[in-house]
């Protein structure tokens, strides 16, 4: 990206303040825990999150692993409802929730649109510390006797009947949402005020719209599911008449207030994945990508929708035939932005210089594992379908193939991206594009087959099926595919860690990419910029095809 320089940040003689970078400037554990630095915090909440998901996927192994025969191998009943249950919370609300944007989004997000830090830098440390108090709320709820109402905390159940640690997991749940309202209010200020001089709307990059439109779903969301949980502790402790009919309450009502929040947070899971994916596909293209504007309010339009079609989860739930036939038209609705996204990003590769190195491998697999995702979720949008379909492991499977289909591929291919600019070290690439593979294989391998159970009515949350053992061929797929995914999600901690270690020194810029946080050095300096950058040029407007063909090469043969 051109850039003119204007007053150096930092020397007050005029010359360029030389600093450190963030990784260096302060080695002590009090220099991380009190740091203010967007990226410093970004890369604390790697650490946490990578923490949650091991423990969520540990979680899912168990289930993987019980339900491999028809009745069982190791867990009671009890037991299974609990480690399902753990599994939900901790993957729903200590990670997909908040994977991108705290990560990859609170470490991109300034340098993209050449500002030195966030808006508010010490409520971006308060919110990491926020959500880290959640989480450890919600293992002291999982360690000392468990929660066994599924992750979506259902009402009577939640409310009257379980003797389980409810109220102590959603006050966690309650903290980790003022995590994302604050992550989320940070974006939003962030983008409007700090831009870079000639930083327009129209030449941000797909990944700052992406997480800005995410931001407005978590300031907006977020705190009508905190009230909602908050009531249920309510209900819970002084016996309230909100939710539990025996006291006066109303069910649905609970169902109203929480899906009107979580189907938008598949959105907060999902744009910011749909941010990284632009990035990746037009860098790797080596082409502007194809329709900015429509992808650009795309984004904008998938977080206004999102907000109207959370009755297509209630089709079973005492909802009106009427009702339920609006809801099922906004959903469909809802499906164009989201192709949009699909078709641009094809015709994006269309005649370009594409480089399959593992951030694209990762790229294309989020292309086409999140459109079986979305397209079955129009099977559930469709009232006559959604019916027979509902509560089966087509559920699971379409929920999977957006979210860890989604999220998580999109993830792991913008961390290949972007950690040569975060820790200044290239990976071992033939590994990552294998690696790549296999998680793409294992992926299908688990969740394809229960979509075939699932249309076979087989339920889902069940412990035994001995009651149709015919199910049990599809289980061990899904099993033997865990474990492939399992390994796929488990290798990157390696050679991604040995290459801070051992791997060869990264350029500024070892992708030939666009974009203001590679006018930067690897890993940057506190401040981001040594000197203001002004925005001259358009968003991906990149230099002619082959003239970084030799830092590709040097990539490709890198050697951690």
């Amino acid at each position: 990206m051109s850039t003119t320089v204007t007053t150096p940040i930092g020397g007050l003689d005029g010359s360029p303040k030389v600093e450190q970078n963030y990784l260096t400037n302060g080695h002590t554990l009090k220099s991380w825990l009190l740091t203010t630095d967007h990226k410093r915090i970004a890369i604390l909440y790697l650490i946490s999150i990578t923490f949650f998901f091991g423990l969520g996927g540990a979680f899912a192994g168990l289930i993987r692993y019980e339900l491999i025969a028809p009745a069982g191998n190791v867990l009671e009943s009890e037991t299974y409802n609990k480690v399902f249950s753990a599994h939900g919370i901790i993957m729903v609300f200590l990670f997909l929730v908040a994977v991108i944007p705290a990560t990859l989004g609170n470490f991109l997000l300034p340098m993209m649109i050449g500002a030195r830090d966030l808006a508010f830098p010490r409520l971006n440390l308060l919110s990491w510390y926020l959500f880290n108090a959640g989480g450890a709320l919600v293992l002291a709820a999982l360690v000392n006797g468990g929660v066994d109402t599924g992750w979506t905390f259902y009402t009577p159940y939640s409310s009257l009947y379980s003797n389980t640690n409810v109220s102590l997991a959603i006050t966690g749940i309650f903290l980790a949402g003022f995590a994302s309202i604050t992550t989320g209010m940070n974006f939003i200020v962030t983008v409007h005020k700090m831009r870079a001089p000639g930083m327009t709307w129209f030449r941000l990059p797909l990944f700052v719209w992406a997480n800005y439109a995410t931001a407005v779903v978590m300031i907006l969301g977020t705190p009508v599911v905190a009230i909602t949980l908050l009531c249920v502790v309510f209900e819970r402790t002084f016996k309230l008449p909100i939710f539990s009919p025996e006291l006066g309450g109303d069910p649905v009502l609970f169902q109203h207030l929480f899906w009107f929040y979580s189907h938008p947070a598949v959105y907060i899971m999902i744009l910011p994945a749909f941010g990284v994916i632009s990035e990746l596909i037009t860098n790797f293209s080596r082409k502007r990508v194809f329709g900015y504007h429509f992808i650009a309010f795309s984004s904008l339009a998938i977080a206004f929708l999102g907000f109207l079609v959370w009755g297509h989860h209630m089709f079973v739930s005492s909802q009106s035939m009427y009702q339920s036939i609006v809801f099922s038209l906004i959903t469909y609705l809802l499906a164009v932005p989201s192709a949009i996204k699909i078709f641009n990003w094809t015709a994006t590769m269309y005649k370009g210089n594409i480089r399959l190195d593992a951030p694209m491998i990762y790229a294309i697999a989020f292309m086409g594992l999140f459109t079986v995702g979305g397209v079955t979720g129009l099977h559930l949008a469709t009232v006559s379908t959604d019916i027979h379909l509902t509560a089966t492991y087509f559920i699971v499977a379409h929920f999977h193939y957006v979210m860890v289909g989604g999220t998580i591929t999109a993830f792991l291919g913008g961390l290949h991206f972007w950690w040569p600019k975060m820790t200044g070290r290239l990976y071992n690439e033939s590994v990552a594009k294998w690696n790549a593979v296999l998680v793409f294989v294992g992926f299908n391998l688990t969740f394809f087959p229960q979509f075939v159970m699932g249309f076979m009515g087989m339920p889902r949350r069940y412990h035994y099926y001995y009651f149709a053992p015919e199910f049990q061929p599809y289980h061990l797929m899904s099993s033997a595919g865990a474990t492939a995914l399992g390994l796929g999600f488990a290798v990157p901690i390696f050679y991604l860690v040995k290459s801070l270690f051992t791997g060869e020194k990264a350029g500024a810029n070892p992708w030939g990419a666009h974009g203001l946080e590679w006018e930067t050095q690897s890993p940057p300096i506190t401040v981001n910029f040594e000197t203001v950058p002004i925005v001259t040029d358009e968003v991906y407007d990149f230099d002619p095809v082959g003239e970084h063909e030799e830092l590709m090469a040097k990539l490709a043969g890198a050697k951690s």
